[in-house]
């Protein structure tokens, strides 16, 4: 497919389901065009900046702010994959991958995953329990990862193009998805 690749946007809250997606379409896909996917965790200045939690007022490493990502270099990564005319899709994929509009107007498909919030605290639990006390990412969820949800990533969902269930196990959303981009792919003029 020569020309701009096809670009996808997958956002969503904290362990709603934004990187399996992306890795499903990556390998499926893969199979038969070339993909770039740019996770926007890759682009965050971990020891930059710190926050306090409303509430309770304990300090935190500030890693749910847009401000936290290296806006510059994901702007610059992107606008490379997307000159480069060997691929033919580009998947950006993370909490902030609809919220610079600088990226989100070269984006031709808008994806926002929804999961309610208690669900994505399990899941953030079950990732990182391996790595820190039960406590601690509780804590550190309620004190500030939901406030940040609330404040930068929800509202990113009206700029969505399609919206789907993440708790579905169904995953009928993903194989809907995929077909789509596959037909896009194939017929990128249609």
């Amino acid at each position: 497919m020569p020309g701009t690749p096809y670009t996808v946007g997958i956002s969503g809250g904290t362990c709603s389901g934004k990187s399996t997606l992306a890795d499903h379409l990556a390998q499926t896909l893969g199979q038969t065009h070339k993909i770039t996917v740019l996770h926007t965790d890759d682009y965050y200045q971990w020891s930059k900046m710190r926050t306090t939690a409303p509430v309770t007022r304990t300090e935190y490493p500030e890693h749910n702010h847009p401000d936290a990502i290296d806006a510059a270099r994901l702007h610059e990564d992107f606008a490379a994959a997307r000159s480069d005319e060997t691929n033919d899709m580009i998947l950006l994929e993370g909490t902030f991958a609809l919220y610079f509009s600088q990226l989100r107007t070269h984006l031709d498909l808008k994806i926002f995953i929804d999961l309610p919030s208690d669900e994505r605290l399990y899941r953030r639990i079950n990732r990182m329990l391996d790595r820190e006390p039960l406590d601690d990412i509780a804590l550190r969820y309620l004190d500030t990862v939901r406030y940040r949800h609330n404040e930068f990533v929800e509202p990113t969902r009206w700029h969505a193009d399609l919206v789907i269930n993440g708790a579905l196990h169904t995953h009928a959303g993903t194989a809907i998805v995929t077909s789509y981009i596959e037909a896009q792919l194939r017929h990128p003029n249609d």
